[in-house]
């Protein structure tokens, strides 16, 4: 699992770099447009960095005009994080290089192998990050 780990990061990070994106920008600027305004703070648990780290990537990003940081509106000092267009563009053209990734890294399995894969690979990510038992009625 480890040896697949490194070429699939090595091939993604290749990828991204092609498009002026790192895998922890693309990381955050996936999240983005999953979620709708998170701190710099929750962008960095996601990707596995530090707050630190994560304040010089959005700093980055909205440098690039990648994404916009505002005040949350609630005050305090807390800055909430979106995508511009341009971000989102970029974020398109980087899903494009990763599926073309995929498709390289499954050709040689059926349609049957490729589902059970991703079925066994889902319910790996949920044994290592278990959803609350009844997560549609937390706020």
């Amino acid at each position: 699992m480890f040896r697949l780990e490194r070429r699939i990061r090595g091939h993604l990070d290749d990828a991204l770099a092609r498009h002026g994106v790192t895998t922890t920008e693309y990381m955050a600027l996936s999240e983005l447009r999953l979620r709708d305004g998170p701190s710099s703070a929750q962008l960095a648990r996601i990707a596995f960095v530090s707050a630190q780290a994560m304040n010089q990537v959005i700093r980055d990003l909205e440098g690039r005009g990648l994404v916009l940081r505002k005040p949350d509106p609630r005050g305090g000092r807390v800055l909430r994080v979106r995508l511009t267009r341009a971000g989102l563009a970029t974020l398109r053209r980087c899903d494009r290089a990763l599926d073309e990734i995929e498709q390289v890294m499954l050709a040689a399995l059926e349609d049957q192998s490729r589902q059970a894969l991703a079925d066994h690979l889902a319910e790996c990510a949920r044994a290592l990050h278990p959803e609350p038992e009844h997560a549609a009625d937390l706020p």
